[in-house]
């Protein structure tokens, strides 16, 4: 019985004796130097930010009295009037038709070329990988000459463009933003394919699987956290381009959102509380998306990191 009763007690005394012989961290000068520069570039990155989201709730004419330091001229008009002088509707619409197109048509251009790369024509496979990332490495700048010739001698039915080419339409605008996305979706891709048990394609074979079935089926189920991380990226750099739109097109009932902020400014006045609230209300879709998506970007990111 005593000894029973002892030893639990004995136990309990040698894991507290382990647990305060354990030595804390010590706070390593280099360490306390990383975290004081992290926490100073966030609070640099998001000063701007919140300002401007501050500044979209007041008045210029109290901000332009008072300063913009001083408390006080909250207002909800700014929102209302970038909402409707920035014509926003119809804006959104133009980089809805815009986004969604080129976002969907990327990932799947890029997942078929991924799946040929990383399970077939291995031979092959780093000459393609590096056609695919030699779009990359080019400023856009020095293609937007060849490229503007190439729009304008391009015919398109005038059902589809109005000025019956490439040029000045939607498609050319989506067509401009797969080709330079593509390869770097399929370099990810491509890796993440690789890494992929080949059993389960060997496995799908032998249930007589068509190659477009094993893709469909069996791979492309598996890149759903991979596809979602990219068309969160992708989603964010379509929609916020601003070069292309106002390079290609011509019409102004066809230029997206990121363009809607021009009219907001006057010619001799600038409004800048209006100027940030158009701007919040232009970035709130990226937001959403980011936020919705947050979960299988994180995961999509950050699979095989770590090794079981």
């Amino acid at each position: 019985m005593n000894t029973t009763t002892t030893a639990p007690a004995e136990l309990g005394t040698a894991a507290g004796a382990e647990q305060t012989d354990t030595p804390r961290r010590r706070l390593r000068p280099g360490r306390v130097v990383l975290h004081v520069f992290l926490i100073t570039t966030a609070l640099a990155w998001f000063f701007p930010v919140l300002w401007a989201v501050v500044n979209s709730f007041r008045d210029y004419e109290h901000t332009a009295v008072h300063g913009y330091l001083s408390p006080g001229g909250f207002t909800l008009d700014n929102y209302a009037q970038a909402w409707t002088q920035g014509e926003m509707p119809q804006y959104f619409l133009n980089s809805l038709i815009i986004t969604v197109p080129a976002v969907l048509l990327t990932l799947f251009l890029s997942s078929c070329a991924a799946f040929v790369l990383s399970h077939h024509s291995r031979r092959f496979n780093l000459v393609m990988l590096a056609v695919f990332l030699a779009a990359n490495l080019l400023p856009p700048q020095a293609l937007l000459v060849p490229l503007f010739r190439l729009y304008t001698s391009i015919p398109l039915p005038y059902w589809i463009s109005s000025s019956g080419s490439l040029y000045d339409s939607h498609l050319g605008i989506v067509l401009i933003h797969v080709a330079f996305q593509i390869g770097f979706c399929t370099f990810v891709l491509s890796n993440f394919m690789k890494a992929l048990p080949t059993s389960l394609l060997e496995a799908a074979r032998v249930d007589g699987a068509t190659v477009f079935q094993q893709y469909w089926r069996v791979v492309l189920p598996l890149c759903r956290p991979s596809l979602a991380a990219l068309a969160t990226l992708l989603v964010t750099w379509v929609y916020n381009d601003f070069f292309w739109s106002l390079a290609l097109l011509s019409s102004g009932d066809k230029l997206p959102i990121t363009t809607a902020l021009q009219n907001l400014q006057g010619s001799f006045f600038i409004d800048h509380n209006l100027l940030s609230a158009g701007s919040v209300l232009v970035a709130l879709p990226t937001l959403v998306i980011f936020f919705l998506l947050q979960r299988h970007f994180v995961a999509g990111l950050t699979l095989g990191a770590s090794k079981e």
